[in-house]
Formats: C-alpha cells, sequence, structure tokens
C-alpha cells in the first residue's frame, strides 16, 4: 500500500492528464501522462509514479518564469527527450493550464523546445540528431524479423529503413533481443503511402517501453 502521507503535501494535490498524442479520437494515437508541479519532488517519487501510471512516459512539468522546465520518466527511467510527451504537455498547458496561449517554451535535458499552435493542432521545435549511414549491426535484422533496406545510427539509437509501409506496420520485432544491442533504441522506418511523408515505429525495451507509433 501506498504510503501517501508521507509524500509533500503539494504533490497529493497535484492534477494529472492523460492526453493521447497524434490523434484527433480518445483511445487511439500515443498516451502520455502530463503532471504540473511546483516543484520537481525527489527522482526516486516521479519514478515512483511513471512506473504506476504504466505509459511510455510520464513528463513532469515546472514553471520557469513565463516558461516550463519539463522532464520525462518512462516506467523505469529518466529519458533526456520525448517528442509526444512534450507534444501532450502542450496541450495540457494550452488548453487546459493557460489556455490564452498560443506558444509554449519548455526547458529541458535537450535544450529548448518550443511549441506553437498551428490551427487545430501544434507544431514543434526540435533538436535533430544526424545520423550516419552503417552496415547492418549484428543482431539487428534477426532482432526486427526483417532485414533492413539500409541502416543510419547516431549515439543513442539505430535507424532502420525498411522497403515500404507495410513492413513497419506489420513488424513484430523480438523486443528481448533489441534490449541487448549497443544503442538504447531502435527506429524502423520507410515511405509513406498516401497523404503520410514516412511512417515510423519506435522501439526502446531497454528503456522501460517497447513500440510507438
Amino acid at each position: 500500500m501506498q504510503d501517501y502521507a508521507s509524500l509533500p503535501e503539494n504533490l497529493m494535490r497535484t492534477p494529472i492528464f492523460q492526453i493521447d498524442a497524434f490523434a484527433m479520437r480518445r483511445f487511439h494515437g500515443n498516451p502520455a501522462a502530463v503532471m504540473p508541479l511546483e516543484k520537481f519532488p525527489d527522482e526516486s517519487v516521479m519514478q515512483a509514479i511513471a512506473a504506476e501510471n504504466n505509459l511510455a512516459e510520464t513528463a513532469f512539468l515546472v514553471p520557469e518564469g513565463l516558461d516550463y522546465r519539463i522532464r520525462w520518466f518512462t516506467p523505469t527511467t529518466e529519458v533526456p527527450l520525448c517528442g509526444h510527451a512534450t507534444l501532450a504537455s502542450a496541450a495540457a498547458v494550452m488548453e487546459r493550464l493557460e489556455p490564452e496561449r498560443s506558444e509554449v517554451v519548455f526547458h529541458s535535458a535537450s535544450g529548448r523546445l518550443t511549441v506553437k499552435r498551428a490551427g487545430k493542432g501544434y507544431v514543434m521545435d526540435f533538436p535533430a540528431r544526424p545520423s550516419k549511414k552503417v552496415a547492418t549491426p549484428r543482431g539487428l535484422a534477426k532482432a526486427l524479423g526483417i532485414a533492413p533496406v539500409n541502416v543510419y545510427a547516431e549515439p543513442t539509437n539505430y535507424m532502420a529503413v525498411l522497403k515500404d509501409a507495410q513492413q513497419v506496420r506489420e513488424l513484430k520485432p523480438d523486443f528481448a533481443a533489441i534490449a541487448r544491442l549497443d544503442r538504447g533504441g531502435v527506429i524502423v522506418t520507410a515511405h509513406g503511402d498516401g497523404e503520410y511523408d514516412f511512417v515510423s515505429r519506435y522501439f526502446a525495451p531497454a528503456k522501460g517501453f517497447r513500440k510507438i507509433r
């Protein structure tokens, strides 16, 4: 049983938003939890909350002047950057906390992140992580269950390019094998079909979550 009496008073009364990013309907998209706070509690508390939420990410927000400081936790670890939980955080700020705003800036471990309203949606400005083309790493094709057309790498992730969007959608990877690779995550992508430029999924079981699409 959780000992709620041991939590700081402000944390006991903190609202929590669960938002489905990249979707216009309930129970679709990529869910994230967003928790606005007066100040960050101990990391162990944030980690325990993220584990109990059991979503790919829980974002914690603290006001910093007119902006916000943001931190993201998976159920097992803190991560330096998360796109969908930042988008969810921007929606929480501009739809619920400060609905008069048209732009919000988050300060993070990966630098300054800006999100602006754009019609009925939002536009995010995120840092680039340039990657280089590499030979297919040992174990990657077996972990994915398919041989990539090309593979790119940067310090934290591999990106496997497949033949088409259908292969990306139907992929059923071996999560345990992905967790044994020498990168924290694997992006799988291909040229899009229909109205989309590309499709992608992200697997990072070593970080506590399995797939994002």
